[in-house]
């Protein structure tokens, strides 16, 4: 396991009922190429030895002979080999029959985990022929040459780098405590599922709904292998489902049907699922009444390590078959929000700052959907447009045809007079573009809303975003000030989605051709304060990104930092994966190492902020999302970036 990772597979192999030998060359083979493809554990369907559909055949003792033949051949071929191989096959016990899953490394047993729930249903009787783990005494069994404690007991296997994991068995997962709760509650952080089971109309999505569920309920790696094809298909037909999750996150999933063998393999994030368990208050308190045995495995060689899974370039942007349901959840939050403060402060009005950049439209739009869900006049929001030194006609049109669009109260006041008086006042040169000029800019901007605020009898609300807070891009007591930040946990990269959203909603639901027009040009105009004057052509020519990098990346970088508290290493290692052909390394380790600069130096904005709605699962809010010390040091981190 390394940064974290561990590498795991499930397997489907071709079957042939009743015949053991066939059924164990085939692991071999699979058993081979995980290996080779650097998988640590690996685990095949339910009774992978002899077949599942045995029926009555269990009760052959030649039958059970050659499944204890099939292990002992399994041992001999991993003798020497790394991976950890968790099969099905019937195991006697006295006077019962099991239906086990055996851990095998290197040669040895490890152990066997017996079934605890048995259907006994429909097509499945397994009831007929094997017992339940409830039914078993704690016994020293002799098989394949190896003494194994077997014990209803719950058992965990630790790795050599120290991952938990434990096995359960087909039905065990759809029992109303699975034996994965305890597992999971004694520290497994990841269940592999032996499994058999049919196909019927609908099916695989409550199971894979079920799995889903059950991996984000115990926060583990859930690995799941079940029967394909070569079982009997006498009354039911098995598809082959290979799954495997990451905390209710679907990473992999075979072919159904495939009348081939399948070995789908992914990376569990071990580390993130520690994250999320030692952050969940709920968890950790239900931790203490729960405990298992330790079954220690064996060291493995170190090898180099490639990250082989997917890692999302957007990870704020909605993954979801329905986009358009997810846009209006995100823009509901935002509504009910910016609703309740208007309700609480009997305003009558709100007032905006409209600058035709991003976060203003998105922050209008907002208060329109706001308005129109309240059943109040649109008139009552005052969208104020005030031009200064750097004001381009592009986002100036865009800011005034918007409102006008929208139906809303227009006003501009220009800044340009008051701000050049101020320069006069505290004697500052105009012609000197440095941080006072800027903000100076920013600051009055601000000042105009909340004393219109005041004539009016509204609530300023914010415009700033989560992108803007993370970096702190922001005039502190200007543009970082506001009664109501609608935008303040939505990061840049999904106020772009948003809006585009609304501009093909207005198009294709309301034929309103020029409000789409006006939202996409806002879209694709370069993301500016705009308090430095355009160049000799009018165009805007104090572009964020190229000061602060690319809000992709940092929006990257602000997800894994936050959410599960990656180190810069890490991070790298995923924004190199998730961008590749897009950024080089160096230009990756040049705004990371920005991001964590300025993370660290602009945490006083951000103790100060606002209120707001959150949207995510990621904000800075300093009441109940991000607690930090003003004066930290960023020094640990910095130092990891200049290493990388």
């Amino acid at each position: 396991m390394k940064h974290g990772f561990i590498t795991v597979a499930a397997a489907i192999p071709s079957v042939k009922v009743a015949d053991c030998n066939y059924n164990e060359k085939q692991l071999e083979s699979l058993i081979a190429q995980a290996e080779g493809k650097g998988v640590e554990v690996v685990v095949f369907p339910e009774l992978c030895i002899t077949g599942y559909t045995c029926q009555d055949l269990f009760g052959q003792q030649l039958l059970l002979d050659e499944a204890e033949k099939a292990v002992l051949k399994l041992l001999e071929f991993t003798r020497s080999l790394d991976i950890i191989v968790i099969v099905g096959l019937p195991v006697v016990c006295g006077d019962l029959l099991l239906n086990c899953a055996a851990v095998i490394q290197k040669g040895d047993l490890l152990g066997f985990i017996p079934k605890t729930y048995l259907p006994n249903y429909s097509e499945f009787y397994e009831k007929r022929w094997f017992a339940s783990a409830q039914d078993l005494d704690d016994t020293d069994l002799l098989f394949a040459g190896k003494s194994i404690r077997l014990s209803a007991d719950p058992v965990l296997f630790r790795t050599c780098d120290g991952v938990n994991f434990g096995v359960e068995i087909c039905e065990d997962v759809w029992a109303p405590a699975p034996p994965s709760n305890h597992l999971a509650l004694s520290g497994a952080e990841l269940i592999f599922n032996l499994s058999a089971s049919d196909e019927l109309i609908g099916k695989h999505d409550y199971l894979k709904s079920l799995l889903a569920q059950q991996s984000a309920r115990t926060m583990t790696g859930y690995v799941y292998s079940g029967c394909g094809y070569g079982e009997s298909t006498q009354d039911v037909v098995y598809g082959g489902n290979a799954l495997i999750y990451e905390n209710g996150k679907l990473l992999v999933e075979a072919d159904r049907f495939s009348l081939d063998p399948q070995l789908m393999i992914s990376q569990i994030d071990v580390e993130k699922l520690r994250t999320e368990r030692r952050t969940n208050s709920t968890y950790v308190n239900a931790q203490h009444c729960y405990s298992a045995k330790i079954v220690n495995a064996h060291g493995i060689q170190p090898r180099d390590f490639q990250l082989i899974r997917e890692v999302d370039a957007h990870p704020f942007i909605p993954k979801t078959s329905n986009m358009k349901q997810a846009c209006e959840e995100i823009f509901s939050i935002q509504v009910m929000g910016l609703a309740k403060r208007i309700e609480h402060t009997h305003s009558k009005r709100v007032i905006v700052g409209i600058s035709g950049g991003l976060d203003s439209t998105l922050a209008l739009l907002v208060c329109v959907k706001t308005f129109d869900k309240l059943k109040m006049d649109r008139k009552g929001i005052v969208g104020v447009t005030m031009p200064g030194f750097g004001t381009t006609d592009r986002t100036y049109n865009n800011a005034v045809n918007l409102m006008k669009s929208l139906g809303i109260t227009m006003m501009e006041i220009s800044i340009a007079k008051a701000v050049t008086q101020h320069f006069k006042d505290i004697g500052h040169d105009a012609e000197i573009h440095d941080v006072t000029y800027e903000n100076s800019q920013a600051r009055e901007r601000t000042q105009i809303l909340m004393d219109l605020s005041n004539q009016l009898g509204g609530l300023v609300v914010g415009t700033g975003d989560l992108s803007e807070l993370a970096l702190g891009w922001a005039t502190y007591n200007g543009d970082h000030m506001s009664m109501y930040g609608v935008n303040a946990s939505v990061p840049k990269t999904l106020i772009q989605y948003l809006v585009r959203y609304v501009a093909e909603t207005e198009r294709v639901e309301k034929n309103d051709q020029q409000t789409y027009e006006i939202l996409m040009d806002i879209v694709d105009t370069p993301i500016s304060p705009e308090l430095i004057p355009a160049d000799e052509n009018g165009n805007i020519k104090q572009k964020t990104e190229d000061l602060v990098g690319p809000y992709e990346l940092h929006d990257f970088f602000l997800y894994y930092f936050l959410r599960f508290g990656f180190r810069p290493q890490k991070i790298f290692l995923l924004a190199q994966h998730a961008f590749k052909g897009s950024y080089d390394d160096a230009t990756i380790k040049k705004w990371l190492t920005t991001f964590l600069r300025r993370f660290f130096a602009q945490q006083f904005k951000r103790s100060c902020l606002p209120d707001g709605p959150k949207v995510g699962s990621v904000s800075l809010s300093p009441r109940g999302d991000w607690r930090m010390p003003t004066d930290a040091s960023s020094e640990l981190w910095l130092k990891e970036c200049e290493a990388l």
